[in-house]
Order: C-alpha cells, then structure tokens, then sequence
C-alpha cells in the first residue's frame, strides 16, 4: 500500500503504464502517500518478468511499483471496460502511455474521460506527443534521443554516437509529467477541474541541451562535442585513464580547481590554458592524461583527499552503491527483504519511509 501520511495523501491515481516513464512517475506519487492503482492487461506489466529477480519479483519492476495496487483490465471487453470506469470515477489523476490514437479507439481519451469525472487530470505519455509530424513514429529512449539531437554529442574519441547508459528521455518525460500533474491538481484548487497534458518525451528532453546547443537554438551550427566545455573540449571536465586501466574525472573548470591542481602538480605556468575556450585545450588535456596515467585510481583517491579540486574516480554501480555516502543519506533501503533505492524527495521532519509492497498481478481486483 502507499506510505501513509504523505503529502499525497487522500490523492488516488490510476497507472495504466507499463516499462519505465510512467511508472517512475506514479511511483514517486505513491513514496508520498497517493493511492495508486496500477491498471495492468491479462497478461500483466513485461517488465515484472525482467531479469534480476530478488525474492520472487524483478528488481526493475519492485522498484518502479512498490506501494501500488494491481489491478487486471481487458480494456478489448466490455467486462474491463466496465471495470475501468468504476475506477476514474472518484480517480484524481489519470495515467496513460499508449500510442497515440489508441484511448481514443477504447472510449478512454480525455474527452470521454472528463465527462464523467470533471476534476480529472489526465497526462498521456508518449515518445512525440498526440499530434505533430512524429506522432505515430514509434520509438523507445534511444530513438527519441537520436531525434533530438542527443545522441550525436554521446560520441566516441571517434565521434561515433555510442549507446547513451541514462535513458535521459524516458527519465525527463516522467520527470517533467509529474511535475506537469503536480501543478494541474494545484491549478484544480482554484477550477475544480482537472486539465488534459500532451507529454511527450521529445519534448521533455530538448530543454536539456540549451547548455551545450545555443548555437543550433540560435539558428546555427550543430554542436561538436570535441568544442564544448561539457561535453570533453575542457581539461577541467574531463575524463582521464589510470595507470591500473580505472578512470577519475575532473569535474569543475572554475579558475580556483586549476589554480589548486596545476600548482600542487608543479605546473602553475599552465593554469591560463585552463582558461582558453572549449576546444583550444588539447596540451593540457594531453599533460593531465600522462600524469593520471602514472599513479592508480585508488592511489589518486588518496593524493586528492586533501585538495580542493572537482575530481572523482569514475565506480562501478556496485562501487557507487557501496559507498558510505548511500549508506549515510540512507539511499538504499529493504522492504520485504528486497533492496529499494529510496525516493529522492525528501521533505525536513519527515520520518525515514517504509516502502509498500510489491504488488502481485489482479491481487487488488
């Protein structure tokens, strides 16, 4: 069940979403006390037969469906049909990432939806939005990334697109559609109605590139990674190869991590190259990667502890995971001896949260 008392309290939702935007989304709601219905077909959400599996239920799906209800619908007939409608009835928030068309097609659009529940705030998730020449394309992150513009600046030395390890799209467009109910339920306060939001993935992610794609937002020329301050151009945000074959990062280009690195390196002469523009670096990026080359990770771990640089060795998942950091911001957590990253909304005063249960398919009706 959700956590009680939170400040979604008294809030129900209903999830008709499956795999990773949707669910991400309505699981933050339910961290915070919404009542969420997770609507599944017959054969139920694929990603709960996606491995690993920890005690019986796969971790990806635990993780993005704790504290939910699971309830079974055959929206093809009119048993589930049926079944549906009885739930949007006292429904708050209305959760779908169909293609588009399709809801229209069930008798499920908004249209349909908000004449018989009025105060409903209804998001549909999609990879392009409702309508637009990309519509009906049919896409995953990758491809929405691809078409954004992402991908050709998560390049290679070679300048290759490589396959991006965040799936920034799916992430932004559940990111930025809870944000978009969030503020519909405010907005309903005032109405008392509910609103209809057209989100689409595409368009979540562009806002992510003004830092590095002003000259094509201004009408010019694309982007090159080897060029740009965040994106490999600049000694001081860069990665750098150890001699044990591990990798740090430096992470800052303010003036003042230069100054501190290059004197206690024994090159203060080279602390104005730090400064050049993005792209006019490539001797001081070349000394830096023959000085990481000398010493191992953990041996840089240690000579940096004492020096005020943004610098960080780059860990594994298992390594970033069994840091005491994660233990100390309790990031980490058990429930039901399955282990569950904690949600990232923390509110002062609030005591630490016992996550709700995984739910088993149709065990709520």
């Amino acid at each position: 069940m959700a956590a009680e008392g939170g400040k979604l309290a008294g809030i129900k939702v209903l999830d008709l979403s499956l795999f990773l935007p949707g669910p991400m989304l309505t699981v933050m709601m339910a961290d915070h006390g919404a009542e969420v219905v997770k609507v599944e077909p017959p054969t139920g959400d694929p990603v709960r037969e996606m491995e690993p599996f920890e005690n019986g239920h796969s971790v990806w799906f635990a993780n993005l469906n704790r504290g939910k209800k699971s309830v079974v619908c055959d929206l093809k007939s009119e048993a589930g049909k049926a079944k549906l409608w009885d739930f949007i009835a006292d429904a708050d928030v209305f959760v779908e990432a169909f293609r588009p068309g399709v809801m229209k097609r069930l008798g499920f659009d908004y249209q349909a939806v908000s004449l018989r529940n009025p105060r409903i705030v209804y998001c549909s998730i999609s990879a392009f939005g409702q309508e637009g020449e990309l519509a009906h394309h049919p896409a995953h992150d990758m491809a929405v990334q691809a078409l954004a513009g992402f991908l050709s600046v998560n390049d290679s030395p070679d300048g290759a697109p490589v396959v991006p390890g965040v799936p920034s799209a799916d992430m932004a467009g559940g990111l930025t559609g809870l944000s978009a109910i969030l503020m519909a339920l405010i907005g309903r306060e005032r109405t008392g109605r509910g609103d209809y939001i057209d989100m689409a993935m595409f368009d979540a992610m562009l806002p992510w590139c003004v830092h590095t794609a002003g000259s094509a937002i201004a009408g010019g020329e694309a982007p090159q990674s080897a060029a740009q301050r965040s994106l490999g151009g600049a000694a001081f945000y860069q990665v750098y190869e150890t001699s044990d074959g591990k990798h740090v990062v430096l992470g800052g280009r303010e003036k003042k991590f230069a100054r501190n690195l290059l004197i206690a390196l024994g090159h203060e002469d080279r602390i104005e190259e730090a400064l050049r523009p993005a792209g006019e670096q490539d001797d001081l990026i070349k000394l830096l990667r023959s000085i990481f080359a000398q010493k191992m990770r953990s041996e840089w771990v240690e000579w940096f502890a004492d020096k005020d640089v943004a610098f960080s060795p780059v860990l594994d998942f298992r390594e970033a995971f069994d840091q005491p950091h994660i233990q100390g911001r309790s990031l980490l957590s058990e429930a039901e001896n399955r282990h569950h990253i904690a949600s990232p909304i923390r509110f002062a005063g609030a005591e630490k949260k016992n996550y709700g249960a995984v739910p088993k398919l149709g065990a709520d009706g």
